[in-house]
């Protein structure tokens, strides 16, 4: 299995063990939380990667796809410009 099946089959997973109507990710929003992880990590130590992730999420409760990718990218170009 190449490196994305794995990831989206891990994906899977999770949602599963989340209960009934568990949210989806597409590949858009997985990319944009991994890019934010990246700078978060990079901004300050590697522990802020999931923490600043999980952040953003209870952010974005709720909220349209589009928007939820489109504020993550948003993030992550604040943070960049803020190193």
């Amino acid at each position: 299995m190449d490196q994305a099946g794995e990831l989206e089959g891990f994906l899977e997973r999770v949602r599963s063990l989340l209960g009934p109507n568990p949210p989806a990710v597409g590949p858009g929003e997985v990319e944009a939380i991994l890019e934010l992880a990246r700078v978060a990590a990079h901004a300050s130590e590697r522990r802020a990667a999931p923490v600043t992730t999980y952040l953003a999420g209870l952010v974005l409760g709720g909220a349209a796809p589009e928007a939820r990718e489109a504020f993550l990218d948003d993030l992550v170009v604040k943070l960049e410009a803020a190193r």
